[in-house]
């Protein structure tokens, strides 16, 4: 009975996580007309202050020195930092001037780039249905670079920026929350000099457009640290495959207000190129259950008792 509690309340918390992430496009217009740039240092200067809040709060501390002495890991540390601030500022531009779609697109072929990555970096060796899926999506890139009269690059930008800051958080295997204080401390410094140098030009735009203004601009650190601390929640309650699965909330919830909220063209070589991105998904999603349902029926096979003997050959 506490473990189907647990799982509830994970699933609850994904459910937050990855909501959050679909509906984030509401919010970045609101920040308007600050440019991407700008919202992207304030997202790493108020998110600094929202996660080391929690962590004052949570006493967590011990893994800071752990750190500082590992110059390999702190190397890590920054180029992660460095990835995911292209991901976000990128993204934030792409919803702030009509592309939510194509930003969609790019959560949507995530996981198949990581595939890739996984393949010709990491050496795995791939099954017969995720090497189709990976076809698939290719033809997929193909038919929307004609559709849009060039390749899809804030898609390709989006997602391979971030299979590659999942594969740095790989290599590093730290927990959310540090990981998240690590990097915005390494890029608090920089972006922290820019919102001053803007200022002193006159160019921010943080007490400039009111007080309501400049609170939404301090938001950006509660917008960047809740849903991660509900992945965080969600991950140590519920398997890994369910996860995966609710990973799609977010893209299409993204490509549902990129449509039917923003009123992006949607032209017919475009719904085919995604609904050839959602069948490699459907494929993959499929393997990835079968596999783990197959996993599942060897781990309850009762092993052989020790000392009984052995079965007589047919």
């Amino acid at each position: 009975m506490k473990a189907e509690n647990e799982q509830r309340t994970g699933l609850l918390y994904g459910f937050g996580a990855y909501g959050l992430w679909g509906l984030v496009p509401l919010f970045w217009p609101l920040l308007m007309p600050s440019g991407a740039v700008e919202i992207l240092a304030h997202r790493m200067v108020w998110s600094l202050a929202v996660v080391g809040l929690a962590l004052l709060a949570l006493r967590r501390w011990g893994w800071i020195r752990e750190l500082v002495r590992q110059p390999r890991k702190l190397g890590l540390t920054a180029l992660a930092a460095s990835v995911i601030s292209v991901n976000w500022g990128l993204y934030i531009w792409s919803v702030n001037n009509g592309h939510v779609v194509e930003a969609s697109l790019g959560y949507f072929i995530n996981p198949l780039v990581s595939i890739a990555i996984g393949v010709l970096v990491l050496g795995e060796r791939l099954r017969r249905v995720q090497w189709a899926a990976v076809a698939i999506s290719f033809i997929a890139v193909l038919v929307l670079a004609i559709g849009y009269g060039r390749p899809p690059w804030i898609s390709l930008i989006l997602a391979c920026s971030f299979a590659t800051y999942g594969l740095i958080k790989k290599k590093l295997n730290m927990g959310g929350l540090e990981s998240l204080t690590a990097e915005t401390a390494v890029l608090f410094l920089p972006a922290f000099g820019y919102l001053l140098w803007l200022g002193a030009r006159g160019q921010s735009s943080f007490a400039a457009h009111g007080l309501g203004h400049a609170l939404l601009l301090a938001a950006t650190g509660l917008v960047t640290a809740i849903p991660l601390v509900f992945f965080g929640a969600a991950a140590i309650r519920v398997p890994l495959s369910t996860l995966g699965l609710l990973q799609y909330m977010a893209p299409v919830f993204q490509f549902g207000l990129g449509v039917l909220y923003f009123h992006e063209a949607m032209p017919p070589e475009r719904w085919a190129g995604f609904s050839l991105v959602w069948a490699a998904l459907a494929l993959l999603t499929w393997d990835a259950l079968r596999t783990a349902r197959r996993s599942r029926s060897r781990l309850d096979v009762p092993a052989p008792a020790v000392g009984a003997p052995a079965r007589e050959p047919a």
